[in-house]
């Protein structure tokens, strides 16, 4: 099995985008015209979620194996060297992979990811309540998936188009995927103990109203080499819901 992804129209380096949890390739629309102008953008999709199929073997779901996937679409792009963006969840994949393939990327970015900079205690908690999570979704199917809270039904301050992209890829997700991603994924992405290893420049586009994160970002400051940080005003979803202010902070990092 292969994750789905797709090339979209572009000039100069390839970026890989990797969307988060319960999202899809669907929260970059808004972004892709003018990211397309410095480089040419390919999305990718989580397995389980929006048109990626769900493997049944867990080891698929591994950090791991998600670089492996990556490795693949590089290799057919025949790009010798790229660039990443991970949101949230997708940010634990991309700083891995970055820092375990430094040779094969230019620079990275990421926004705010409470799971890519876990604490271990964090991990454990998240490994101890997966199985009851992965029954519930397993058992519940959609009406399950959209209780969880950062599904995008409960993201109303979205813009309408990107809500209702995110909300008709939702139906797509399968409850087998979702569940290993909480299961297999979730306990294990954090890079919290291995930034020092960041060697390539590195962007955190930051979303200065989720409060929560911030002690995420002082820490990032702290122990990241290399680390750059753009302020954006938005919350978690930075984006979708400052996709102006977002879209000029990543085309100044690819073009410095």
């Amino acid at each position: 099995m292969r994750l789905h992804w797709k090339l979209h129209p572009g000039q100069g380096p390839y970026l890989l985008l990797v969307h988060g949890f319960l999202t899809s390739q669907a929260q970059w629309m808004l972004n892709l015209p003018a990211l397309g102008k410095v480089c040419q953008p390919v999305t990718v999709e989580l397995w389980g979620h929006g048109r990626s199929p769900s493997p049944e073997d867990p080891a698929c779901y591994t950090p791991g194996h998600y670089l492996e996937q990556f490795e693949q679409i590089r290799i057919e792009l025949d790009a010798k060297q790229w660039i990443l963006l991970g949101y949230s969840l997708g940010a634990g994949l991309t700083i891995r992979y970055a820092m375990n393939h430094p040779e094969r990327i230019t620079r990275h970015l990421f926004t705010n990811s409470t799971s890519a900079l876990a604490h271990k205690l964090q991990s454990e908690a998240w490994r101890k309540s997966s199985e009851q999570a992965a029954a519930n979704i397993l058992a519940g199917g959609q009406s399950a998936m959209q209780r969880i809270a950062v599904h995008p039904r409960h993201a109303h301050k979205l813009p309408e188009p990107v809500y209702e992209a995110l909300m008709a890829d939702a139906e797509l997700h399968q409850p087998l995927g979702i569940a290993n991603t909480l299961r297999y994924t979730t306990p294990e992405v954090s890079v919290r103990y291995e930034l020092a290893g960041n060697s390539k420049p590195a962007l955190l586009l930051c979303g200065m109203r989720e409060k929560r994160f911030q002690p995420h970002r002082e820490f990032l400051q702290i122990n990241m080499p290399n680390l750059k940080v753009a302020e954006l005003p938005a919350g978690h979803g930075v984006n979708m819901e400052a996709h102006g202010d977002f879209d000029r902070a990543v085309v100044d990092f690819i073009g410095a």
